[in-house]
């Protein structure tokens, strides 16, 4: 085999997502930090899904469609750092594509090759012993042996042999693996994706690709704009189809009735059609999907259908400088950000990475000169900063890791100022001012400098360091604090999660006020998943 047409290329492209769809689980098995973020397979598996909508659709005349399909599908569906690391692949690669009727092996891999220089020139700070050195690598040696060898499959096998003994050698690049046991979970989900590639190239089949939900966060509007929604009481129109349901319409009705109004389940024992008023559209699409695979999904915030004609009039104003976008997890925490003056929430943060599209189409609907994208997670930093290409104003990305620096950053921001560069510096500083702690749950085993960490135990982690862990939650919580706290210090915010009680919260609070008499205690309803406690010390 020595040329590539569209309909191969798209076949190496639907069998490499198929390949990583299979083996999600066991790349997320290899995150090394033992907190529940289903990270890298999870992400890089949404991105890759979002090729496969996109080149699904596209006409796949020439290997240039398709490879630019592949480019904007892997943009606009990028999630967490791993998906746009991947994106940025998969973009210098549609870009050396572009024109193209069909391609050698040796071409395939310098269209990789231009997808790795891609990546390098994205990632500000690169770091040796993950995906990228993979990538670099496998396809540095591939691109050898493209010289010499013209067969497809040989060539593919080459880059495939030479990722694996990269990934093998990543415990020894980076101290965090080796200490783990593991290899870097980016590279390793490469590698499944080059499997794909290959046995499309030899006529095999890894099995279709299969249709997934994707969990598109919910873009909430800003207070202002909810004035006259509050006869709603159930804010998302949500519509699906189940194929070949294994429950009956009367029994699928009767579970999602307690979750809505306005509910219709039609169909037959081949296709049953739901509609739903709910303000919990995931809920709905988890009870649809355990009972038969899900197409036609729609959802619509009727409250913002419901205010279009006042946002027509208020876009007869004048744009206000500065408009603002933030991520945030957590319905207590969503109402602090909001009243400190951010115009469009999306809900998303460690369990969730919302992708450029998602940020995109928020900073879209915002009527302002300028925005400016609050991310609060380090794993969505990459996405936010990609939406400068999707907007046609000026986008800043203030890159705040987490909840806490988020709120330090917004006592300083001003939507109508004059001077946003000092703004965002004055924003910027404070950030860096705060210190910022998390308790969660270790869902597996994790040797760490602070201990043998086992499955269940509370950690506490300080600026991303765990730094205490055991059995006893108010305990861990209170080992936290004692370690973030120094002489400086003179306030202590302390978020509380959805899975705390508020008299636990409470007696937490009277505890820390006891221990640091000196200090002013704030306790609020962050209503955050994962996270038990989220604490800010400033």
């Amino acid at each position: 085999m020595q040329r590539i047409d569209a309909a191969l290329l798209k076949q190496m492209l639907l069998q490499g997502a198929q390949s990583l769809e299979n083996n999600r689980a066991r790349v997320d098995a290899l995150n090394v930090f033992p907190v529940p973020d289903g990270d890298t397979g999870t992400n890089m598996n949404l991105t890759l899904q979002a090729v496969v909508k996109a080149i699904t659709q596209a006409k796949d005349a020439t290997v240039g469609s398709v490879g630019a399909a592949c480019a904007t599908g892997s943009l606009m569906g990028a999630r967490g750092n791993s998906g746009v690391i991947l994106s940025q692949l998969f973009r210098g690669f549609g870009r050396y594509l572009d024109g193209k009727d069909t391609i050698t092996g040796a071409e395939l891999i310098a269209a990789l090759e231009t997808g790795v220089q891609t990546v390098y020139k994205a990632v500000r700070k690169p770091v040796e012993g993950t995906i990228l050195t993979v990538m670099r690598e496998s396809v540095k040696t591939a691109t050898v042996t493209a010289r010499r060898q013209s067969d497809l499959v040989v060539i593919l096998q080459t880059l495939i042999e030479q990722a694996e003994k990269t990934l093998a050698k990543t415990p020894d690049m980076l101290p965090v693996l080796k200490q783990a046991g593991v290899v870097d979970a980016g590279g390793q989900g490469l590698v499944f994706i080059f499997h794909g590639f290959l046995s499309a190239a030899q006529g095999k089949e890894i099995g279709a690709p299969v249709d997934t939900v994707l969990p598109t966060p919910i873009i909430v509007p800003a207070a202002s704009e909810e004035l006259d929604t509050a006869d709603i009481e159930f804010g998302y129109c949500t519509e699906f189809l189940i194929k070949a349901p294994t429950i009956d319409e009367d029994r699928l009705h009767e579970a999602l009735e307690p979750h809505g109004d306005s509910l219709l389940v039609v169909g037959d024992d081949q296709l049953l059609k739901v509609h739903i008023h709910t303000n919990n559209p995931g809920l709905a699409l988890e009870l649809g999907i355990k009972h038969g695979q899900l197409t036609g999904i729609k959802i619509e915030n009727m409250r913002e259908q419901h205010t279009s004609l006042h946002q027509d009039a208020k876009a007869a104003l004048p744009p206000k400088p500065v408009g603002i976008v933030s991520v945030v997890a957590g319905d207590g925490l969503e109402e602090i950000f909001r009243s400190l003056g951010v115009d469009r929430i999306v809900s998303g943060g460690q369990t969730m990475n919302p992708s450029t599209e998602d940020l995109a189409r928020a900073a879209k609907a915002v009527h302002a000169e300028q925005i400016l994208i609050l991310p609060n997670n380090k794993n969505i930093i990459m996405a936010a900063e990609q939406v400068q290409e999707l907007l046609d104003r000026p986008v800043h990305v203030l890159p705040s890791r987490t909840l806490p620096q988020g709120l330090a950053a917004l006592m300083s921001y001003n939507p109508e100022a004059a001077d946003v560069k000092s703004m965002l510096q004055n924003m910027d500083r404070n950030m860096r001012q705060v210190k910022t702690g998390q308790v969660t749950v270790a869902v597996r085993d994790h040797s760490c400098p602070a201990g043998d960490i086992k499955e269940g135990d509370f950690i506490g982690i300080k600026e991303g360091d765990i730094v205490v862990f055991g059995r006893e939650l108010q305990q861990m919580t209170i080992g936290l604090v004692e370690q973030m706290v120094d002489e400086d210090s003179g306030l202590i915010s302390v978020f509380y999660g959805e899975d705390v009680a508020e008299e636990a919260a409470q007696a937490l609070a009277e505890q820390l006020s006891a221990l640091f008499p000196d200090l002013e205690i704030e306790l609020r309803a962050g209503g955050q998943p994962v996270y038990h406690y989220i604490i800010s010390v400033e």
